[in-house]
């Protein structure tokens, strides 16, 4: 059986991946990319501490799917409005995406 740690570690590391990229990217989509990918390594953490923890009740499980269904709305409503902006704008550009400013 693998240990809890290794899980961790791969938690970790795919968590850190996903805050690089949403701290060092300037497209949208990649952001959006890297968000998932924060939000995968929370689904890892949850369903090892489940499987760890306490197999008998689902409850790691139950959050996970909640995470994933948090995540596949966020990636439609968040596609949804890139496009969108790249419509009127013609640039996904996080650093152009100023039209709330005066």
């Amino acid at each position: 059986m693998v240990p809890l740690s290794w899980y961790l570690l791969v938690a970790a590391l795919l968590f850190c991946i996903g805050l690089y990229g949403v701290m060092v990217r300037r497209n949208a989509v990649a952001i959006l990319m890297a968000v998932e990918l924060m939000l995968n390594a929370v689904n890892i953490n949850l369903v090892a501490f489940w499987r760890y923890l306490s197999p008998e009740r689902p409850v790691g499980l139950a959050w996970a799917i909640f995470v994933l269904t948090v995540a596949a709305a966020e990636a439609a409503v968040g596609l949804a409005l890139l496009i969108s902006v790249y419509r009127n704008r013609g640039s996904v550009v996080a650093e152009e995406l100023d039209l709330l400013k005066n």
